[in-house]
């Protein structure tokens, strides 16, 4: 590595959607139900699907199902209770998130094992920017050796589809064999108001009129959608009532994002994409709780009642805690405590499965090396989770004005083992082939010596042969804390 006159250095090797709106817009879609409102929009092709706009009794969690189970009560952990030490915890949760394995031992990189790494993750976050690269692909690269972002494409879009994109708690990527545990959320968005209130009294005339095309002519996207006049009246995304309602018949799973094209969703019916999965039932509602907590707790390792309802957002909290109750009584779930990685706070009550013991037993060893991480990894998406159990308060300021960052528009997380040591600022220029590192943030208590700087830069020459670049470029704040 050589000094560059620029005060960088440089290893030499041969517009954005605010997501504040988007999830003001998500709540709406999924708010409470309108009990007056039971219509159904018919095309006029007699094979057209119907989208039914259903009918739910009102409770006290109307966006979503309430089950008719037992009200157990939970068993509550107590000092006598398992206590899972902070390092186990998060050995466990980097272990389920596939951040424990060496990056080989998903390879060969192929679609069918890029399905099988987000089974394994339950699910990846897609997101727009691409600053360094989109989320998806920064989240899957760091654990596959030889991943390349059109091994998930053909995951997503091939004949024989592993994968489909939808909600969690934002818009993500699912594997496809959990395709009818959606149904209820398709249901859910179903009955939500706000694409209604932007399409107005046109809403059913517009999303039959959309359909009907879909229908006749085949996958489109929003902009083989002409639309002159006035848009939608929400006072951000001002978007025409063709892409309302292509967004909503797709939130309610008439219609499947069948391909991406620069980006942009291509829509098809759900039933020409994935006709078996669009003929699968809906599942019973207990069978469906089941699902969603245990598939949850398995990729959290040990957590609280409110982490697993945080982690599909898929159920209710009062739901959550029923099943908790019935597999505590079943044996299949233990009561535990967990503690705090910097132990400033009593160990906080959580669930396990049964046998997790053996599984801290079997845990391997943190590997050798740096990964940096991006803001919407799952390991990182719970701030508050993050916090107690790393000690590492990790905050995606995007959205934050500049003048009022602390670290950086994109900063990523630097995971060294099993502990997150640090921040970094880096940029993508793509107009000169260069990964620039603009800032560099160690944590307390952390020490540059000799290898941890040779670790981080091997970290950073990943990342650029990953993505493409030509050439990386430190600039002068952090190479200060290179030698600090």
């Amino acid at each position: 590595m050589s000094v560059v006159p620029s005060h960088a250095y440089r290893m030499t090797k041969s517009s954005i959607h605010c997501r504040k709106a988007c999830d003001a817009r998500n709540r709406c879609a999924t708010s409470a139900v309108n009990p007056q409102f039971s219509k159904n929009i018919r095309a006029s092709a007699p094979d057209q699907p119907v989208v039914t706009m259903r009918r739910f009794e009102q409770n006290t969690h109307s966006s979503l199902v309430v089950l008719s189970m037992p009200r157990n009560k939970p068993l509550t952990p107590s000092s006598s209770s398992l206590t899972i030490t902070a390092a186990d915890a998060r050995r466990l949760v980097l272990h389920a998130q596939a951040l424990l394995d060496d990056p080989v031992a998903f390879a060969p990189a192929t679609p069918r094992t890029v399905g099988r790494l987000v089974e394994r993750l339950g699910f990846v976050q897609v997101d727009t920017i691409s600053t360094v690269e989109r989320a998806h692909h920064l989240i899957l690269a760091p654990r596959m050796d030889g991943y390349q972002p059109p091994l998930l494409a053909r995951a997503l879009e091939r004949d024989r589809r592993l994968l489909f994109e939808h909600w969690t708690h934002d818009a993500s990527i699912i594997p496809l064999k959990w395709y009818r545990h959606w149904r209820p959320r398709f249901e859910r968005y179903r009955s939500g108001t706000w694409h209604r209130r932007q399409l107005g009294d046109d809403a059913d005339r517009i999303m039959a009129a959309v359909l009907e095309r879909i229908t006749a002519e085949g996958a489109l996207t929003s902009r083989d959608f002409e639309h002159d006049g006035q848009r939608g009246t929400h006072f951000w995304w001002g978007w025409k009532p063709q892409k309302i309602a292509l967004d909503y018949l797709w939130r309610c799973g008439v219609l499947h994002v069948a391909a991406r094209r620069n980006f942009h969703k291509v829509y098809d019916l759900t039933q020409r994409v994935v006709p078996s999965h669009a003929a699968l039932p809906h599942p019973g509602e207990a069978e469906h709780v089941e699902w969603a907590c245990r598939t949850a707790l398995d990729r959290l390792g040990a957590a609280s009642a409110r982490d697993i309802v945080k982690f599909w957002h898929a159920l209710s909290i009062d739901q959550v805690k029923r099943w908790l109750a019935q597999a505590s009584t079943s044996g299949e779930v233990i009561p535990v405590l967990v503690e705090s990685a910097d132990g400033s706070s009593p160990p906080r009550p959580a669930f396990a499965p049964a046998d997790i013991t053996a599984r801290i037993a079997r845990l391997p060893k943190p590997p050798v090396g740096m990964r940096l991480l991006c803001p919407f990894d799952p390991v990182l998406r719970d701030r508050a989770r993050a916090k107690r159990l790393f000690n590492f308060d990790f905050r995606f300021e995007g959205f934050v004005p500049a003048a009022q960052r602390t670290h950086g528009y994109y900063v990523m997380a630097i995971l060294e083992g099993d502990r997150f040591v640090g921040k970094v600022d880096p940029k993508f220029d793509r107009s000169t082939g260069t990964l620039k590192i603009g800032r560099l943030w160690w944590e307390p208590g952390v020490k540059v010596t000799r290898a941890r700087r040779s670790a981080f830069e091997a970290g950073v020459e990943r990342l650029a042969t990953w993505i493409g670049a030509g050439d990386v470029e430190i600039a002068a704040d952090a190479r200060r804390m290179l030698k600090s």
